[in-house]
């Protein structure tokens, strides 16, 4: 899954109540582990603390790329939405 599509997930989670700033800073540290190269918007979730909810969606709104529908629809299936 791409991150532009984990990102659109947390951006809806986070908005709706089901997801935690701290999952988002915890999917941003392993993003930065895997990464061949950084970028702004992993090293700015990963140092956000979790009470820094609304930084985080600011930073997950910086994520570029395409939403895969199929694999964001899937997610929020598994959520129950």
């Amino acid at each position: 899954m791409n991150h532009r599509t984990k990102a659109e997930y947390f951006i809806r989670g986070i908005t709706q109540g089901f997801v935690e700033a701290a999952e988002v800073i915890a999917w941003a540290d392993e993003v930065i582990v895997a990464a061949a190269k950084t970028e702004d918007w992993m090293i700015e979730i990963s140092t956000c603390g979790p009470d820094e909810r609304m930084k985080v969606l600011s930073q997950l709104n910086t994520i570029k790329g395409d939403v895969d529908q199929a694999a964001l629809a899937e997610l929020l299936k598994q959520k129950g939405l």
